[in-house]
């Protein structure tokens, strides 16, 4: 039995034997992060690095996926009528509004804030990935300390062939320039075993054997005084800074407002298959050309005219 379990609108946080899970609860969403979620996540790593009974902490996700992604309903749906999108506007008027590149990186950086607890606070955060993991996905788990995935997670960040940029991004820390490259540049996705041969995640193991690695490295973690564990994880991760890390992150910001400004056809027929057909159709034909989008190590790799 856990010791305590509390349930939010978007999380489950639990803490047993020195281990606290904070688990991703939009299941019907495939665990797309909205405000409030990356807002409860940020809340519960603070409680969890604040109570004494907890030396290692795990971030995963209900039903089939780790998390899909930023959501993107309330953006690109439509599903407002005018007269309620009208009020809205009149209520948020006095607010930074969406209408500049400043304003752009202003609301993504307050995003970013919710994310970059996971660098700040002094346990180690592991991520145990399977399904799904893409886009705002891999800004969390990349952010991770360590990331145990299924072999046959999938892993990328499509987005960037239409959207924008990540605006926390890790890859280069992970997997080095080439490969951070040629992810980004075409928005596919790894296998979980193949992002753990390149070095973009720690470990893969069959999916049905990811609770039990997990949770075997917490228990090995969970032995060593939190004190000790501190200091490990903050010479790491002050290396990485001193390596540019959270410069990096200021930057990807700007260079993803930057992104959204593109005017190429992609972002074009995005935007009007969102108008037109709604998001289901704007993803449909973002993704088409790029057939299933799996990155093949070894071989060609599909594409569609």
């Amino acid at each position: 039995m856990a010791k305590w379990i509390k349930t939010t609108n978007s999380i489950k946080f639990n803490v047993e034997n020195r281990i606290a899970r904070i688990t991703l609860n939009r299941p019907e969403k495939r665990n797309a992060m909205n405000a409030e979620l990356l807002q409860e996540v940020s809340a519960a790593l603070m409680e969890a690095d604040d109570l004494n009974d907890v030396s290692v902490i795990v971030i995963d996700g209900e039903g089939k996926d780790f998390c899909s992604g930023y959501d993107l309903a309330s953006a690109y749906s439509g599903s407002i009528n005018p007269e309620e999108a009208a009020r809205l506007a009149a209520e948020s008027a006095k607010y930074r509004q969406r209408g500049s590149f400043d304003d752009d990186c202003w609301r993504m950086e307050r995003s970013q804030d919710y994310m970059s607890v996971i660098g700040k606070i002094h346990k180690f955060v592991i991520a145990k990935v399977h399904g799904y993991c893409l886009a705002g996905g891999t800004d969390l788990a990349l952010s991770c300390d360590m990331i145990i995935a299924a072999e046959n997670a999938k892993i990328g960040f499509p987005a960037t062939r239409a959207n924008g940029t990540p605006p926390t991004n890790w890859w280069i820390y992970h997997m080095g320039p080439q490969w951070a490259k040629r992810m980004l540049a075409t928005g596919d996705m790894l296998w979980g075993r193949d992002a753990a041969r390149l070095g973009l995640v720690l470990d893969a193991v069959p999916a049905e054997q990811l609770e039990e690695a997990v949770m075997s490295l917490a228990k090995r973690m969970s032995f060593v005084d939190t004190e000790m564990l501190s200091a490990h994880k903050r010479i790491v991760n002050l290396a990485m800074e001193v390596m540019g890390g959270n410069v990096m992150q200021r930057l990807a910001v700007e260079m993803d407002a930057r992104s959204h400004l593109a005017s190429g056809p992609m972002r074009a027929n995005f935007k009007k298959d969102v108008a037109e057909g709604g998001l289901k159709l704007a993803l449909k034909n973002r993704d088409r050309p790029f057939g299933d989008g799996m990155v093949r190590l070894g071989e060609p790799q599909q594409t569609y005219d």
